[in-house]
């Protein structure tokens, strides 16, 4: 099998001639294109200078036989919104032979890498701003590559008998971020680089410290690994040099340790989760939090355990949401006009997604169910209390959460998370703490369906 290392997919390809072997049996193919761009492009924040040993990646894997094509993609960038989410996913679900509200697409989040969206783009350069980062050249021809390896990998589908369901703790990598004092106030925010040792010394707080991995098998012979872990991915960052960052790293290890299964990594509910308890850094430190992540998936392997796929217990859900947006995102366009690029960077987005819900527009929630197997995939930089409401709803499931779907609305804190302050539920979210409510449901309806 040919492969490629780079945005990750999950497809259930297009229909197969209409006999009964082709509806009877789950079949899957994979891809794999290269998502970096040239020295000169800009990243997300940087004008790009190089490119690191390893490549920014789109991975994906094709499902076919239990009704339209599923197509989940996950790419080494820092996010994709509004119409660049639109596009993307149009362009994986004709590829596919699917519609749209049947793909899922997943950022990891990285901060020296792209960032695509076609909808502010089109506003900076409407308002006489450079786009910068936004400019979508590349974001367009990423597109093009996907389009080709998607419709090349229908071509060697193959029969899945078998998911492995597998699980194990990752030891000191992801710590939360967010440090409340005894006034019940945010006081301290650990970002993923952690220079104040005070701050690093704080306890790890609230997380989910599993790694989880689901496989696909052809009997005895492994296919593809999807893995799961929630944490900002980054080590050390803003050097305008385009990396996949830890969980590149991690990747790559598990790729040669087994080399028969193309490996996809989806980041969880990680917008209140970094490394920086554990990280100050020091750029030794990216192989040190790669080598413990590739060390939980290791683990997680080995505790793998496998069942039969059972045709009749697929299902694909999903959930239109309409997440309610903050007030201040009608004042954002004049700020646009005399901040940063910084600033710009983190924060067009958000206005061209409301313009998009004052027309109307929701975001997708959506989850694959393949026998005991639960896969939520969720927009935004979620918190981790979103992840464990999931894996809460449903105790006797595997439930992985997906999360950095529709990058647009940013940090997706909770009620408490709001009333706490800091930095992630003040400029950097443009939604109202009765996102919780919403999300909550539609998590509930999908897992629930």
């Amino acid at each position: 099998m040919k492969r490629i290392i780079s945005i990750a997919f999950i497809l259930i390809a297009p229909y197969l001639p209409s006999t009964a072997a082709a509806e009877d049996t789950l079949r899957i193919s994979s891809f794999d294109v290269d998502a970096t761009p040239s020295p000169g492009t800009w990243l997300v924040y940087d004008k790009m200078v190089n490119s690191w040993d390893q490549s920014l990646r789109a991975k994906g894997i094709v499902l076919t036989g239990s009704g339209k094509p599923i197509v989940l993609c996950v790419i080494d960038w820092i996010g994709i919104a509004n119409e660049g989410y639109d596009e993307f996913c149009k362009a994986l679900a004709e590829a596919a032979g699917t519609t749209p509200d049947r793909v899922a697409l997943h950022a990891l989040h990285q901060h020296d890498a792209p960032v695509c969206d076609f909808g502010a783009e089109q506003w900076l350069k409407k308002e006489g701003m450079d786009a910068l980062g936004f400019e979508g050249t590349f974001s367009r021809e990423v597109i093009r590559r996907l389009r080709e390896s998607v419709a090349a990998s229908l071509k060697q589908l193959k029969p899945v008998t078998h998911i492995g369901l597998g699980q194990a703790e990752v030891y000191k990598v992801a710590s939360n971020r967010r440090i409340v004092g005894p006034q019940g106030k945010v006081i301290a925010s650990r970002t993923s680089a952690t220079k104040d040792p005070a701050v690093r010394n704080q306890p790890e707080g609230l997380i989910d410290p599993m790694v989880q991995l689901v496989s696909f098998w052809n009997n005895d012979k492994p296919l593809a690994v999807l893995s799961y872990y929630a944490t900002h991915p980054q080590s050390y960052y803003r050097t305008g040099v385009a990396n996949p960052d830890i969980p590149g790293v991690a990747r790559f290890f598990r790729q040669l340790a087994v080399p028969d299964a193309l490996h996809l990594h989806f980041n969880g509910a990680g917008g209140n989760i970094t490394a920086g308890k554990y990280n100050d850094g020091s750029r030794e430190n990216r192989l040190v939090l790669a080598e413990r992540l590739a060390d939980g998936m290791q683990r997680a392997w080995k505790q793998t355990v496998k069942e039969k796929v059972n045709i009749s217990n697929i299902r694909w859900t999903t959930a239109p949401v309409a997440l309610p947006p903050k007030k201040s995102l009608d004042t954002l366009g004049r700020l646009l006009h005399r901040e940063t690029s910084t600033f710009i960077a983190n924060n067009v987005s958000k206005l061209v997604w409301l313009e998009r819900v004052k027309k109307g527009r929701t975001i997708s929630i959506s989850s694959l169910r393949i026998g005991t197997a639960r896969m939520v995939h969720l927009p935004g930089e979620c918190f981790i209390e979103y992840q464990l409401a999931a894996k809460a709803m449903q105790p006797d499931m595997f439930v992985t959460v997906a999360a950095y779907g529709d990058y647009a609305p940013g940090y997706i804190g909770t009620v408490a998370a709001y009333e706490e302050g800091g930095y992630e539920t003040g400029q950097a979210s443009a939604v109202t703490p009765e996102a919780e409510k919403v999300l909550l449901e539609a998590i509930r309806k999908v897992l629930a369906e």
